[in-house]
């Protein structure tokens, strides 16, 4: 009887285990990629920045407001919506807005790549 106890016991610590999620010991296997994502859109908040500085800082500021040739864009986010014509600011639109410009804002879509345009969108998200 005993000895069926100990069986029972060790089949049941066999499946406990086997329940368990295998990841390696001391490790989250969550944290890796979700560090490398955060370090991936860190770098492109900080490119976006780069080619904000290159070729908007001309009409644009980064920290205020106020108009400069064309809106200022601190809080864009916070506002919700585009100074301009009123329409809501999301990626797409920011995307849309920076590749085909307006009246007032030269296109860029032919003088930026696709990435870069993706770099600018994340870092005007952040003013």
């Amino acid at each position: 009887m005993k000895r069926g106890l100990i069986w029972l016991g060790a089949i049941a610590v066999a499946f406990a285990m086997a329940a368990m999620p295998q990841t390696p010991s001391g490790q989250n296997g969550t944290k890796k990629p979700v560090a490398k994502a955060k370090k991936a859109a860190d770098e492109s908040v900080e490119r976006g920045k780069t080619l904000f500085e290159k070729k908007c800082a001309v009409c644009h500021y980064a920290n205020s407001d106020a108009k400069k040739i064309g809106p200022g864009l601190q809080g864009l986010n916070k506002r919700g919506t585009f100074s301009v014509n009123g329409n809501k600011v999301t990626d797409d639109s920011l995307k849309t807005w920076i590749e085909n410009g307006s009246s007032i804002m030269p296109p860029f879509k032919d003088v930026l790549t696709a990435e870069e345009i993706h770099d600018l969108v994340r870092y005007v998200r952040t003013l």
